[in-house]
């Protein structure tokens, strides 16, 4: 693993504009990608199709235009794994889902909404404050390891609705090292048999991404701390499969915190105390909605990326002010803290300040003209 060239992934949903938090992620991955000759690829994850929204994929590919992300291989600039586009990859997934239940780690549950609210009902009033679809519950569904082998075939030839869930080993402590975190170990009896294919045909996120990571040949996953929970799940489908070996390393980045530090920061914190949380303008084409984004309102990317490059990572030197080239030759994992980063407005519109005024005043000039223009003051 160690010796294997460095391949990093960013792979957001086109379910709305890309929020700060999800740049973030995206300029750790950069810098990370690039500080160690590494490539960057830009992977587009719309297994969930009622979440698609129209013009959010462009929006992605844009911000990180604008921020000087660049893209080495994914959508925007081809390559050679591709499809980069999960909606595009539906049949590649199937044969590894097919190869989880061929081996018994896996298995076809045929249960309609109506069951599934049954039995979380009987959970509830037995007691049971979560109900979950686990190694207790499984054994009184309909699935493929309580009906007949001829039922279940005649199900699937007749094309009842079914998913197929992954079958969590009974009492089994999932280890992994996180290069943030540190170890981690989750026991299996506190984990559900999560659905790994829909009934619409698509995968899971669960499925298609280490699947996905798996073919790309992805040698480290850097994301958010939210996917956290979901990673012994992933550990185990990589050991299922037989992928331990080449299995990427993990690293939780901390939440980007609302300027109190009271929870994760969201649009409407920006829109109470009045600055963007996206990169550029979105315009919601189902309702006409604008928000803003830091690049109209005249931020420089460099201001903008200084500042997320300290929203989690600090880089032990009293260096303030850093050029992406600077930033790819100081990042470090080892220097991204576990706990949240709370947001301050004022020193992000420091930031900008010191890029202002290091501009000459020939830059000023083509920077400000088109903004005169439109005013009619040239």
């Amino acid at each position: 693993m160690e010796n294997r060239h460095v391949r990093v992934r960013f792979a957001p949903s086109p379910t709305g504009p890309l929020h700060i938090g999800g740049v973030r992620t995206a300029l750790y991955n950069y810098l990370f990608a690039k500080k160690h000759g590494g490539d960057f690829l830009l992977r587009i994850e719309d297994t969930d199709q009622s979440r698609f929204v129209a013009g959010a994929e462009d929006y992605i590919v844009d911000a990180l235009n604008w921020c000087g992300i660049q893209v080495d291989e994914g959508v925007s600039a081809g390559g050679s794994k591709g499809p980069y586009k999960q909606s595009e990859r539906r049949a590649i997934y199937h044969k590894y889902a097919d190869q989880l239940i061929e081996s018994k780690l896996a298995y076809y549950a045929f249960d309609t909404p109506g069951e599934l609210t049954e039995m979380r009902e009987r959970m509830k009033s037995a007691g049971v404050a979560s109900p979950q679809y686990n190694v207790v519950t499984r054994g009184g569904m309909k699935n493929s390891l309580t009906l007949p082998a001829e039922e279940v075939r005649e199900r699937l030839d007749r094309g009842d609705n079914y998913v197929i869930r992954i079958k969590m080993p009974r009492n089994k402590d999932i280890k992994f090292e996180d290069v943030i975190r540190g170890w981690v170990s989750v026991n299996t009896k506190n984990l559900d048999d999560k659905v790994l294919f829909k009934s619409d045909g698509m995968p899971t996120y669960h499925l298609a991404n280490v699947v996905d990571d798996y073919l790309m040949g992805i040698t480290h996953v850097i994301r958010g701390e939210e996917w956290l929970p979901s990673a012994p799940l992933h550990v185990l489908l990589y050991e299922s499969l037989g992928w331990q070996g080449v299995m990427p390393k993990f690293a939780h980045l901390p939440l980007i915190l609302k300027p109190d530090g009271n929870g994760k920061l969201s649009k409407r914190d920006g829109d109470r105390l009045g600055f963007p949380v996206f990169p550029t303008n979105w315009t919601n084409p189902e309702t006409g909605e604008e928000s803003s984004g830091y690049r109209e309102r005249g931020y420089y990317p460099e201001a903008f990326n200084n500042m997320l490059a300290f929203l989690g990572w600090n880089p032990g030197t009293t260096q303030e002010l850093f050029t992406m080239k600077e930033l790819i030759s100081s990042f470090s994992l080892d220097r991204v803290g576990k706990a949240g980063a709370k947001f301050d407005f004022d020193k992000t519109k420091w930031f900008n300040q010191q890029y202002l005024r290091s501009r000459s005043g020939d830059d000023l000039a083509k920077e400000l003209t088109p903004y005169l223009k439109e005013e009619g003051l040239t």
